[in-house]
């Protein structure tokens, strides 16, 4: 089925708006190329509920992320789909990546004739507040933005790994917590409107810790930062599991369901006694699990690397 979208969203490509005619930077990736990485599920214009733009966070892919998980459950609640695989597996420099999105989401926009929403796990959360904070013409074409596990003030342990002179790879320079890159994304704001704005945050997230201070690493300025422990408390997800885990699949669909952002208040307590969200199929977790596991070890080990931090685009600059 996802092959067969793929081929009516190619064909339906006239119906998207022209980058060169949009409003922000110029792009500098082939859109043919960026329609190829979108793989979509769902009739786009005809979903009962908005269609919802998938975005996987470092060294994974859409399928790996996604593919087992959000793409089996959105359809459930009404939701078509699609899924973009960033360059690279989401190691090279975000920026580029960023493009992807917002190639996506003016195609999404156009061919459903309406809003679309975004939802982002780990760095997949970071490229379209980027996309929306530089292409103005996107906070129309997007109603929700969700991230899970994504945070604006970076991972202060990428500082220690990489310091000058050292080889990282692109991405891993922009999401230091001292990168350029995000002072740039925090500058002014990270949430333009009039899209609404909800990030998920766990507080047994390994990897984007919420750490104590002003700057907790989940959390999003100009979002409703909301903590899965808040739905229900004691309970302990990873950061793998925040796409998969049924409370925390459980906020952000209440945030795409309803006007505004994610409210606590709306959901039923007895998400909390679910391990997993709607679609997945527990009997063969086990080995999707592993097959994200591998893929995650396979980007990282292939990853290009660099002796310094990307330069800001002109657009920034």
């Amino acid at each position: 089925m996802r092959s067969a979208c793929l081929a009516v969203a190619i064909a339906l490509g006239a119906l998207a708006v022209p980058a060169a005619a949009a409003d922000g930077p110029g792009l500098s990736v082939p859109e043919q190329q960026m329609r190829s990485a979108l793989h979509c599920t769902g009739d786009l214009a005809s979903s009962p509920r908005a269609p919802v733009l998938l975005v996987h966070g470092t060294a994974s892919s859409g399928a790996e992320s996604w593919g087992w998980t959000y793409m089996r459950g959105l359809p459930l609640d009404g939701h078509s789909a699609c899924t973009i695989d960033l360059p690279a597996r989401a190691m090279d420099d975000i920026q580029r990546s960023a493009e992807y999105v917002v190639g996506a989401v003016r195609y999404m926009s156009s061919v459903a004739g309406r809003r679309i929403d975004v939802v982002g796990h780990s760095q997949g959360g970071v490229e379209p507040l980027w996309a929306l904070k530089w292409w103005p013409d996107l906070r129309d074409r997007v109603d929700d933005y969700v991230g899970i596990g994504t945070g604006g003030h970076g991972l202060a342990y990428l500082d220690a790994l990489c310091r000058p002179g050292t080889l990282c790879p692109p991405a891993f320079w922009q999401l230091r917590a001292s990168s350029r890159f995000l002072a740039a994304l925090r500058a002014g704001g990270m949430t333009p409107a009039p899209v609404s704005y909800t990030s998920v945050i766990s507080a047994t997230d390994e990897v984007a810790t919420p750490e104590v201070g002003p700057d907790p690493v989940g959390v999003i300025p100009g979002a409703t930062n909301v903590y899965v422990q808040d739905l229900c408390p004691g309970r302990v997800v990873d950061h793998i599991a925040e796409v998969y885990d049924a409370a925390a699949y459980a906020i952000v669909l209440d945030a795409l369901d309803h006007p505004g952002t994610a409210r606590l208040a709306r959901i039923e307590r007895g998400v909390c006694s679910r391990l997993v969200m709607p679609g997945v199929d527990r009997r063969s977790m086990a080995a999707e699990l592993a097959v994200a596991g591998a893929g995650l070890a396979r980007g990282a080990v292939g990853a290009r690397e660099v002796r310094e931090e990307p330069a800001p685009a002109a657009y920034v600059r």
